[in-house]
């Protein structure tokens, strides 16, 4: 099983109010008020006049990304720190091999990391993602880590979040669609015996 991200997270109002005028930013919402924004070559390329631009080789603690943060990106993304924390944040997993990384901004300067890990042998709370969440003001909850409390698994791949914030889902859509399907269920169980008309009890 593969997951790869490449996003910038942050507020929602937030995002909502810095890609209004951006015909390449899609948000997908996220819980606890937060959304989520697929950095996509599109949207690099509309954020700083130039094709996006990726390091060769494999990401490590000196290069951290597999995207080069360019400085008319890293400008822009600074920019709109000035309004809350903004992080970028990276993963690319398979067959449960891979590495994670993130770097966040505030008040319109680096104010965290970036950091990268590929070994994962500390705690969770300090893997790169989680610490860059933590650090954004997310709170914790009934799910094992802030990655999974704002919902960044439900979706595996950019194309998925492309999917999943342009029909406006939640990220617990998964969740209401077993729930209503078993409101449905138990509601079939408990209807009444008796000969039904054309179009009775929902039925065409």
């Amino acid at each position: 099983m593969t997951y790869e991200l490449s996003a910038v997270v942050a507020d929602a109002e937030l995002l909502r109010e810095e890609t209004r005028e951006l015909d390449h930013a899609v948000l997908g919402a996220l819980r606890q008020d937060f959304a989520l924004l697929p950095v996509t070559p599109q949207l690099v390329a509309e954020l700083t006049g130039t094709p996006s631009d990726y390091a060769v080789g494999e990401p490590d603690a000196r290069q951290p990304f597999t995207l080069v943060l360019s400085p008319a990106l890293t400008e822009a993304l600074a920019r709109w720190s000035r309004r809350g924390p903004v992080a970028y944040v990276e993963a690319e997993f398979a067959g449960g091999v891979g590495h994670q990384a993130a770097v966040v901004w505030l008040g319109g300067v680096r104010s965290w990391g970036p950091r990268f890990d590929a070994v994962f042998d500390g705690p969770r709370r300090h893997w790169p993602i989680n610490a860059a969440l933590v650090e954004l003001g997310v709170e914790p909850g009934p799910w094992i880590d802030p990655f999974a409390e704002l919902g960044l698994h439900v979706e595996r791949d950019t194309a998925g979040w492309l999917a999943h914030g342009r029909r406006g889902l939640s990220v617990d859509y998964w969740d209401e669609l077993a729930e209503e399907w078993e409101e449905q269920e138990s509601a079939v169980g408990q209807q009444p015996d008796r000969p039904r008309s054309v179009g009775d009890w929902g039925i065409p």
